[in-house]
Parts: C-alpha cells; structure tokens; sequence
C-alpha cells in the first residue's frame, strides 16, 4: 500500500482476513492476531478452523523461512508471542469443543544446563504447529522427566542440551526408559547445538532436530507414521 493506509481488519472478508493474519502474525502483530481471533469468532468459525487456516498457516511460513535462513531467532520468537496471544482466546474454546490435536509433547532441557532459548522456540512452534506442550523449563533430572510422562501421557519427549557437558545426560533419561521397559511408549527427539545426528543414534533418540522448525516436520513425520500402524494393526 503505498500511502499506508490503515486496515481495518473488521472490514475484510473472511478469506482477505485469513490472510492478513497470516501476513500479521509473520510480522509478530501480537494484537492484530487477537484482533483477527475474536472477529473470526464473532464471524462464527470453528476454533479449529481459526488455529489451522489462519494461526497454524502462517507459523508454517515462519517455520520454513527460519529453517532456510530468511528469518531469524527474533523473528521468530515476535512471530510466536503473537501466536500466543491467539492461542490464548482459542485455547479454552478448543478444549471445549473437543478439537483434534496434533498430538502432546513433554519437553525439557536436561539436568545441568539452564539454557532455554532453543527450547522454547521448539515449544512455540510446537503449538503453532496445533501439538499440545508440556513445558519442565531448565535443569531436569530424569525423576522430573518421568513423573511427567507419566501423568501427561505424551507422544513425544523433547530434550534439549546446549553444553557438550551436559548433553550425555539425555542417555541417562534414556538409558532410565529403556530399564524400565517404556522406551517404545514415546518418540524421543533431542537437540541442541552441540549435538549432531550421531550423537542422537548413538543414545537411541528416535530422531536429532537441528531447530525449531526441523522439529515441528519431524515430530509430524512420527505422528503420521504411529496413527498409520495404529489404523494398519
């Protein structure tokens, strides 16, 4: 728009919204999405159809543009903040209606280390992604890990180390789901920037994410693959 005039965004139809709030939440327009929200709402669409079509879509953009070096960390982050405050409105109305969820993660950085940024890029974009995250913040032993499991019930354990010190501690975790028999429960991703793809066969994790967006792919990839041997058996 040349002479940058205001959009009202109560003034566009609901396709032109949908896509405004794509562009906005790209932008990290925190308000713009809630804004968005509540009139798709009083529009009366479905919360599913909301987080999918507008909220879900355009975390994909953001997804892809970080993973090919277009945008970075603060981009990111603005982007999932106002993800978040989209969320916020959808969340009890999703809960409500009973909507599908991608599936649940637990994630966490592990014992040791109290490095959270890569962590909680993964866990935003997680959610943008329509998965359902259980966050245990920094410095997790593998009691924390377990207990967790255990009452939440996930499909994926996330772990997260940024100091080679402290990334041989996902092995224990695994090591402990392994002794107790419940290692096939869960997809187990790892990452972190000192790990690499050896690192993550070499203390059986399912899978190495190398970042936030690398992640939400994989962790779709699992999910798919585990609802087909579900239907399949």
């Amino acid at each position: 728009m040349a002479e940058d005039e205001e959009i009202i965004l109560a003034d566009l139809p609901d396709d032109e919204l949908v896509l405004q709030m794509q562009d906005d939440l790209y932008d990290g327009m925190k308000e713009e999405i809630e804004e968005g929200v509540n009139i798709l709402l009083e529009r009366g669409w479905q919360p599913y159809d909301i987080l999918t079509k507008a909220l879900v879509a355009g975390m994909t953009v953001v997804g892809h543009d970080f993973r090919d070096g277009i945008l970075f960390v603060p981009e990111v982050l603005l982007a999932a903040n106002a993800m978040k405050g989209g969320m916020f409105i959808l969340k009890p109305l999703l809960i409500e209606t009973g909507a599908p969820r991608m599936g649940k993660m637990v994630i966490g950085t592990v014992k040791g280390d109290i490095h959270d940024i890569g962590k909680n890029l993964v866990a935003m974009m997680m959610e943008g992604a329509g998965f359902e995250v259980i966050d245990l913040g920094i410095n997790n032993a593998v009691e924390k890990y377990m207990a967790a499991l255990e009452s939440e019930k996930p499909d994926i354990l996330g772990m997260s180390a940024l100091l080679t010190t402290t990334m041989p501690y996902m092995k224990v975790v695994i090591d402990t789901l392994v002794a107790e028999g419940k290692r096939d429960d869960y997809i187990v991703l790892v990452g972190g920037a000192p790990l690499n793809e050896e690192f993550g066969k070499a203390i059986g994790a399912d899978a190495y994410c190398r970042d936030a967006a690398v992640t939400v792919e994989t962790a779709k990839a699992f999910i798919a693959r585990k609802h087909n041997q579900m239907t399949a058996g």
